[in-house]
């Protein structure tokens, strides 16, 4: 029976949330962005984490770096140890060094600066267990390993195949330790027989819940954060017994992203 357990996030307001470059196919410079609403959007966000009982951290956003709303690529944290990040695409360079400056500052002294570039919880899906680890448009195969011998955890690979889902959190959630939901056409032949034999009883989304980042969701257990347009999703989740609880951020999605991007999990 799923069961909920209180979690502690990271979150970056999107105070500076604009889309002034195109690194994904669901940024368009030319159409126009409400940053207000942004705003608006992420503090029901917020909220409603902490209406669940959980924990929000929120790191201070720099100027000019639009997308560190997106807090999920900042690190990695399991067991207190901080893997910060190296981004594949220079407008998001300088949001390493800024979440790993304040893990620094929070106390966490275990913590190591990558030599390949991952881009943080985009890539690397911690499941209890082990971890997933996504490639194929941003994270090197090489971090992967490098994860491993930082965490001491198994890694497992997946290649990712469809630009759309630029990264693991795009395509597939972890539920809990032993389920998760995934859309199988975002990897290649090979990543998804790993994954029908680690999860055979998956749930498999939709190309439509796909296509509105309904996969871009979080879990503590239980409760299921999840984009409110991921409505078949949605309905999949509460016939496993989990509680699905839509939150709107369509606006964030301009920048190709949703309820997981904006959320990075810290692991004590």
């Amino acid at each position: 029976m799923p069961t909920s357990s209180p979690r502690h996030y990271l979150m970056c307001p999107p105070e500076h949330f604009t889309v002034s470059y195109a690194i994904n196919p669901w940024m368009d410079p030319s159409q126009p962005v409400d940053t207000g609403l942004a705003l608006r959007q992420w503090e029901t966000l917020r909220d409603t984490y902490r209406r669940l009982g959980h924990r929000v951290d929120v790191i201070e956003p720099v100027p000019g770096l639009p997308d560190m709303v997106f807090a999920a690529n900042g690190a990695t944290v399991i067991d207190g140890k901080v893997l910060g990040v190296r981004f594949a695409n220079p407008e998001r360079v300088p949001e390493g060094p800024a979440y790993l400056a304040w893990f620094k500052e929070h106390g966490y002294d275990e913590h190591q600066e990558p030599t390949h570039v991952n881009e943080g919880e985009g890539d690397f899906l911690w499941t209890g267990k082990y971890l997933l680890a996504g490639t194929g448009f941003r994270t090197e195969r090489a971090a992967h390993a490098e994860a491993q011998e930082f965490f001491g955890y198994p890694v497992i690979s997946l290649q990712l195949v469809d630009p759309r889902y630029y990264h693991l959190d795009t395509a597939l959630l972890v539920l809990d330790e032993e389920n998760i939901a995934y859309y199988p056409e975002a990897f290649s032949p090979g990543s998804r027989r790993v994954l029908e034999r680690l999860y055979p009883d998956a749930i498999i989304a939709s190309a439509q819940d796909a296509a509105v980042l309904g996969l871009n969701a979080v879990s503590d257990g239980y409760h299921v954060v999840l984009p409110a347009q991921a409505t078949g999703l949605a309905a999949r989740l509460r016939e496993r017994g989990y509680e699905p609880v839509p939150v709107d951020l369509s606006e964030l999605l301009k920048g190709g992203g949703s309820v997981k991007c904006c959320t990075l999990e810290i692991r004590a």
